[in-house]
């Protein structure tokens, strides 16, 4: 027996009970698949046509204005739907917020309400076009494939009502991230005007500090300890073995991930050690949030305070560590350099204060950060329950 048709999704308004309709998209409403003009006709001129040729040219489900032609093959109007048609990521979309732009053989545009715009983004998260693609050696998909997919479509207040929820869900997240922008941008700010910057002293300070700050080699002010990698035939995957911290992709979001263990321990460092890495990127920071973690040669650990901390992070953004690198084929810092590196100390009451403001700023950045993940994750619960 064939298996009966799904007609509704699992989570309606009040008051809707009717079937929802199987459609073709192409039956449904107008696709155009884009065109590439001829590259001789390309420009760098603003007056000239916008060109959204693929998933370079859209951000944040927007057009960037990136390149321009004079030629026009086919264009999508304001408020068209953007699908990337060749090329990976396949599905993506975005909306033309401009009268008019030309798009390229990359890109294919749909005239559709905000109810079918969120339907494609529920069939891009659950890998809809995935069958379309697989196998090929060159992830695309035809305009015959784009045109027979099928859709689902309810009645026209229903469609309205959940395009509104998703709209204002979008715009909530998008809010919360310009929101987050601004507050990376203020400590980013902060970080450059309250430490030393190219032997500048800092130009914002708390009231009734006045002292000059003092220079020093890192190691003369902190402990450091130079990582050293146990034998790979020791490492494991058992959580119960000793986590090993070994570069950059073991820290994500100033923390260390467990990802590696060994049972071979050869340095080390315990809860609240500063951990840096030695190798490309050079200077990424962490605090470590365990007991204890063993420490490979491609990260060292500084005993600090908070301000020696973002003193540390500030100078990776300033790019402190390049002088360093420079000419190397493998980029890294030896423990002679990371060791000599020139810091800046003060009296321990303003190493406080500027250590709590940017804990706290830090702190608030982070809740900013999981209320727009929280939101994320409503919105995609919702497109899961509320689309067929």
């Amino acid at each position: 027996m064939a298996k009966e048709e799904k007609k509704a999704p699992k989570l309606r308004f009040n008051g809707y009970t009717n079937d929802w309709e199987r459609k073709k998209l192409g039956i449904y409403v107008p696709i155009t698949m884009g065109q590439s003009p001829n590259s001789k006709n390309y420009t760098n001129n603003p007056r000239d046509n916008i060109l959204v040729q693929g998933n370079a040219d859209l951000y944040n489900n927007r057009v960037l204005k990136r390149t321009f032609t004079t030629e026009v093959t086919k264009i999508a109007d304001r408020n068209d739907i953007l699908i990337i048609s060749v090329r990976a990521p396949v599905g993506d979309i975005a909306r033309n917020q401009y009268e008019s732009v030309v798009i390229g053989r990359g890109i294919a545009s749909i005239k559709g309400n905000d109810f079918l715009y969120y339907q494609l983004e529920k069939m891009n998260n659950s890998g809809f076009w995935k069958k379309y693609i697989a196998g090929s050696t060159f992830e695309s998909i035809t305009g015959k494939d784009l045109k027979s997919s099928d859709i689902y479509i309810s009645n026209h207040k229903e469609e309205k009502s959940i395009g509104d929820i998703f709209q204002t869900l979008t715009k909530t997240i998008q809010l919360h991230e310009d929101h987050l922008q601004f507050l990376h941008s203020f400590k980013s700010f902060l970080l450059q005007k309250m430490f030393f910057d190219n032997d500048v002293p800092p130009l914002l300070r708390f009231n009734k500090f006045t002292e000059k700050w003092n220079q020093c080699r890192l190691n003369d002010h902190a402990i450091v300890t130079m990582g050293q990698s146990p034998n790979s035939k020791n490492y494991t995957n058992n959580q119960t073995d000793k986590i090993l911290v070994q570069g950059n992709a073991d820290l994500y979001k100033n923390k260390v991930l467990k990802r590696v263990f060994t049972t071979e321990i050869t340095k080390t460092a315990v809860k609240n050690d500063i951990l840096i890495s030695v190798r490309a990127p050079v200077g990424d920071i962490a605090r470590n949030q365990y007991e204890s973690v063993v420490i490979g040669r491609g990260i060292a650990s500084i005993k600090g305070n908070d301000f020696l901390y973002y003193q540390l992070e500030k100078m990776k953004n300033s790019g402190f560590w390049n002088k360093y690198i420079a000419g190397s084929t493998f980029e890294s810092i030896t423990g002679k350099d990371l060791k000599n590196a020139k810091i800046y100390t003060t009296n321990s009451d303003e190493e406080r204060k500027i250590g709590n403001i940017f804990s706290s700023l830090t702190k608030i950045i982070q809740l900013q950060e999981h209320k727009i993940d929280s939101l994320k994750k409503l919105k995609q619960f919702l497109l899961q329950n509320m689309f067929i």
